[in-house]
C-alpha cells in the first residue's frame, strides 16, 4: 500500500458528517455524575456512532473512569483543539485520518504508543504514535434488493453500466459532498486511472452519467430505503446500519475491480489535562474487546482480532475488502479542484 501523509481534510469531513452531528462537548464536570479527575475527555465519540456507547460503559465498568459523549465532526474538532492549544480541554481526539497529520502540523497532538501499537499498519499511523488508525471502511455498492426485485444485485462498476441499472445508480454529488469526491478516486483507481491519471476514470464516469446516474447533494440513504434510489456507491457502515439496525433488504458490495478505504484515527492531546487516564483509554481502544466492540458498530477494527461469529457474519469477507485500496491523500488533496472542475465540464455539463 501506498503512504498515508496529511492532507485532504475536505475528502473525510463529509463522511464524518453523516455519522456525527454538531454540538458542544460534556466538560468532564458537567453531567453523568463522576468526580472531576475520574474522567477522560474525547472529541468527537457520538454515542450511536461505531459503538462508542458500549465501549465507554464497559471502559468505565473495567476502570471506573468515564467518558462523557461529544458530538463534534473531526473538522470542528481539530478547530477546538487549536483554539484550546494554551490551555487544553480535551485528552483525546478521534477524526477521519487526514486529520490526525493536520493535528501534528498545528502541534496540537502528542505521541503515545498503547499496546498493539506495533500491529497498526505502518501506512496507517504516525511511526511516533502522533495518530493512528482505530478502524476503517470503504466505498461500496448499498443495493436495495427489494426495488430490483428480479434483477442481480450488481457486482462491479462495469455491471453498473448495464441497461438494466439505467437511472437507478446514484452517489453524492462530488462538487458539495467530500463522499462523492472519494467516490469519483475510487472509480478512477478501479478502471487502472492513478491520481496522476483521471482519464480512465473520467471514460468510466460520462458513461455511468450517460446511464442515468443520480447525484443528490446530501445524505442519500432514506433514498435508497424509499427505493428512490436503489443502488447507492457510498460508505459501507451506512449499509449494515440499513441492514442491520434499520431491517431495510439492503445488500452491501464491495465492487469486484476495487474501491477506496475510509479509516479513522485517534490521537492523544498535547499536556492533555487527565493524560494517564487518556493512555488507559488509548490501550483500552486498540485492546482486544475494544476493537471486537467497534466491529459491532459496523466498522473494521484495524487489528486482526476474534470478534463474535454472529457480528462477523454482518460484515462482507475480508477478501472482500483486501480490495479497498490505500492511495496517498496528500496528492488526492492536491488534485481535487482540478478533477471536481474536469467532473463538471466533461462529465455533467449541460445536465
Amino acid at each position: 500500500m501506498k503512504k498515508w501523509t496529511a492532507g485532504l481534510v475536505s475528502v473525510w469531513l463529509v463522511v464524518v458528517l453523516a455519522a456525527c452531528s454538531s454540538g458542544k462537548a460534556d466538560s468532564g464536570t458537567a453531567g453523568g455524575g463522576g468526580s472531576e479527575d475520574n474522567v477522560v475527555i474525547a472529541y468527537n465519540n457520538p454515542p450511536e456512532w461505531a459503538n462508542w456507547e458500549k465501549i465507554h460503559e464497559n471502559f468505565q465498568k473495567a476502570t471506573g473512569i468515564r467518558v462523557p459523549p461529544d458530538n463534534k465532526n473531526s473538522g470542528q474538532s481539530l478547530t477546538a483543539l487549536i483554539s484550546e492549544k494554551d490551555n487544553p480541554i480535551a485528552d483525546v481526539v478521534y477524526y477521519g485520518i487526514v486529520f490526525g497529520p493536520q493535528a501534528v502540523e498545528k502541534d496540537v497532538v502528542e505521541g503515545y504508543k498503547p499496546q498493539h501499537f506495533d500491529e497498526i499498519p505502518d501506512d496507517l499511523k504516525d511511526p511516533d504514535g502522533k495518530w493512528m488508525t482505530l478502524h476503517y471502511g470503504a466505498i461500496a455498492f448499498i443495493v436495495n434488493t427489494d426495488v430490483l426485485g428480479n434483477t442481480p444485485v450488481p457486482k462491479s462498476w462495469e455491471d453498473l453500466l448495464k441497461p438494466e441499472y439505467k437511472g437507478k445508480v446514484g452517489f453524492l454529488d462530488p462538487t458539495s459532498a467530500a463522499v462523492g469526491y472519494s467516490v469519483v478516486a475510487a472509480a478512477n483507481l478501479a478502471m487502472g486511472g492513478t491520481l496522476d491519471d483521471w482519464d480512465k476514470g473520467f471514460d468510466y464516469l460520462k458513461r455511468l452519467e450517460a446511464n442515468g446516474a443520480i447525484h443528490p447533494k446530501q445524505t442519500a440513504t432514506a433514498k435508497v430505503m424509499k427505493g428512490e434510489i436503489p443502488i447507492l456507491i457510498d460508505a459501507d457502515f451506512n449499509g449494515y446500519k440499513m441492514k442491520y439496525n434499520d431491517n431495510a433488504p439492503i445488500e452491501v458490495v464491495i465492487p469486484s475491480e476495487g474501491s477506496l478505504k475510509i479509516p479513522y484515527a485517534i490521537s492523544l492531546v498535547k499536556n492533555a489535562p487527565h493524560k494517564e487516564n487518556a493512555k488507559k483509554y488509548l490501550d483500552y481502544l486498540f485492546s482486544d474487546e475494544g476493537q471486537s466492540l467497534f466491529a459491532g458498530g459496523f466498522v473494521k477494527p484495524i487489528r486482526n482480532v476474534d470478534i463474535p461469529q454472529e457480528t462477523k457474519e454482518k460484515f462482507l469477507p475480508d477478501s472482500d475488502y483486501e480490495r479497498a485500496m490505500s492511495v496517498d491523500f496528500v496528492k488526492m488533496n492536491d488534485v481535487q479542484n482540478d478533477v471536481i472542475e474536469r467532473w463538471k465540464s466533461e462529465v455533467v455539463s449541460g445536465n
